[in-house]
This record gives C-alpha cells, sequence and structure tokens, in this order.
C-alpha cells in the first residue's frame, strides 16, 4: 500500500519463511479480525460514513463506472458487498488491493472526504482490473507489482497537477512521469520487504510498456471530463464490436 493515499496491491498468504508482513498485511489489522456484528458496525461513524461515500463514488465517478464495465465484460463482476471492505487501517493507508481474496480494502479512519475517495477506489480497481485480466504474480514477481503500480498511479489521478500542487511538488517537463515512478516505488517498498534499489530497478524495467498501457481508459483521464469521455468512447467501442 502506499503510505498517505494509500494504493498498492497484495496483501497474501504466508509462504515458507516468509513473514506475513513482507505482503503488507500489518497495514491492514482488521483483515485477520472476526467481522464486526452489522448492528456493532451501522453505529460506527467512520463505518457509515466509508460507505456512503463508496455509494456515491460507484454511482457517480466515470474512472469508477468505466472500470467495473470493463470487468464486467472481462468476465470479473464486482458486487458491493463481496469485493469491497470498509476497515480501520494503519495511519498511513487509505486502500489497498488483498489478491488472495479478490476483495478491496477502503481504509475508514482515513478516507474523509468524496474526492480522497474517488481516487482510492480507481487506483485500486485498476489493480483488480489487472488481477482480473492478466496472470499477475502478485507475491513472487516484483515486476508484475510495479507493473500495476504503474498503471494506477497513471491512470486514477493520483498524479494530476492539482494533487501534486497540493503535496507542494511542482514541474513542468516530465512531471507526470516522474509522479507515477516515485509512487510506484513507494507502494512497492510499502507491501514488499524489498530494498529501494530492487524497487527502483523493476519499476525502471517495466516503465515504458506499463506507462504506455492505457486500458481500459484508452487515455490518460487527467480530470473527470477526460474520464467521462473515455467512458464514452468505451461503450461506443463496444457497441461497434457487437456490430461487426
Amino acid at each position: 500500500m502506499e503510505p498517505g493515499e494509500g494504493d498498492s496491491p497484495p496483501a497474501a498468504e504466508k509462504k515458507g519463511a516468509v513473514e506475513e508482513d513482507d505482503f503488507g498485511y500489518r497495514l491492514f489489522p482488521d483483515r485477520n479480525k472476526k467481522p464486526q456484528s452489522f448492528l456493532v458496525r451501522s453505529l460506527f461513524t467512520f463505518h457509515n460514513r466509508c460507505q456512503v461515500m463508496l455509494r456515491m463514488t460507484l454511482e457517480t465517478s466515470p474512472y469508477a463506472q468505466l472500470l467495473l464495465e470493463a470487468m464486467k465484460q472481462s468476465g470479473c463482476t464486482v458486487f458491493n458487498d463481496r469485493h469491497f471492505s470498509c476497515e480501520n487501517c494503519d495511519g498511513c493507508v487509505s486502500g489497498g488491493f488483498d489478491a488472495a481474496t479478490s476483495q478491496i480494502v477502503l481504509c475508514q479512519n482515513n478516507i474523509r472526504q468524496q474526492s480522497h475517495m474517488n481516487r482510492v477506489v480507481t487506483h485500486e480497481l485498476i489493480h483488480a482490473f489487472d488481477h482480473c485480466r492478466a496472470h499477475v504474480d502478485w507475491f513472487k514477481n516484483v515486476k508484475h507489482l510495479a507493473c500495476s503500480e504503474i498503471r494506477a498511479a497513471n491512470l486514477s489521478g493520483d498524479c494530476t497537477l492539482m494533487n501534486e500542487m497540493a503535496r507542494f511538488k511542482f514541474g513542468l517537463k516530465g512531471h507526470h512521469q516522474t509522479c507515477v515512478r516515485d509512487r510506484a516505488i513507494r507502494s512497492i517498498l510499502a507491501v514488499r520487504n524489498v530494498s529501494k534499489e530492487t524497487a527502483e530497478k523493476a519499476v525502471d524495467e517495466v516503465f515504458d510498456a506499463c506507462f504506455n498501457d492505457l486500458e481500459p481508459f484508452g487515455r490518460i483521464p487527467h480530470s473527470k471530463a477526460d474520464a467521462r469521455r473515455a467512458y464514452r468512447d468505451f461503450q461506443n467501442r463496444d457497441r461497434y464490436n457487437a456490430n461487426l
């Protein structure tokens, strides 16, 4: 998971002597707890707020709507109750994709604004889309993880000009690519017990191919307007293909 914005893939199973923490589960302590009763969750303000914001995202965000439709067409229909879970997390993350359960975790104690929820859901749905369409080895192949992190940072809106300005990061030429690379590296380091050099090497080796993989958007959606156009193009593309 990516500290602060909360990105990233998997938290996973133990493998031999490898600790669970190597896969980032330490950032999501509720993953290993017994689920709370509906009554307790209903009375928990953070949980209620998370559920309301999630519904708003799924109903109104063109980023999320495009990804949900693309996953459905790929044979991976997403169900709200099954594939999203609002939980308490470590203070440095906002969300994550648990590949072991095909579930997106939303950090109810760290997501406080609708725009933040929109971005986190989009980021994690990109991981879910990659999980659906490709044979991603989240747990053993750091290049696979790096590729999905690059795509998520590139296509989710994580690196828009406004978000970067809010982080007091400024730049012109090549700034978007720099942001994508930096955030992908940070995400890997958050959920894998690897050196910074290993994370950087993995990102650099797959960067060009994965940065230019724009599925299912077909473009880098730098704004909600871009995402709406991408969603319309995706729908029209499918109608065109159906008539061939």
